[in-house]
């Protein structure tokens, strides 16, 4: 993956994290900002993994396939299942599960990009 894709994608699930847990924080409710930071994220992921889709049909590379992609699945999955449970529960920790899914998001495309690099 381009260094670049993952750092930018990265960098923009930790910063809706913490947007998350200042929510969190403050006992604000799920709000339209907060979902287009999601948006955002979910954005990036979506371009990440359709280039990795196309990325892992293309290369020769040593690359653990069946892994890669069920990272990059993983990871376009939880932000909207965070969203759906932060929308509906309406106490502060809903925004608290945003904040933990964006930030697991995060860790998973480090992860996912090591697992390109052949690190894993």
């Amino acid at each position: 993956m381009p260094d670049a894709l993952v750092y930018a994608t990265s960098a923009a699930a930790l910063a809706a994290a913490v947007f998350a847990a200042w929510h969190t924080v403050r006992s604000y409710r799920f709000s339209n900002p907060l979902l287009y930071a999601i948006t955002a994220v979910e954005a990036l992921l979506v371009v990440a993994l359709v280039w990795g889709i196309v990325a892992v049909t293309d290369t020769d590379r040593d690359v653990e396939k069946a892994l890669f992609l069920s990272y990059l699945v993983t990871t376009v999955l939880i932000p909207p299942a965070a969203v759906l449970w932060g929308v509906g529960d309406k106490s502060r920790w809903g925004t608290g599960v945003v904040a933990v899914g964006l930030f697991t998001v995060s860790v998973m495309l480090i992860r996912t990009h090591q697992i390109w690099l052949g690190h894993g």
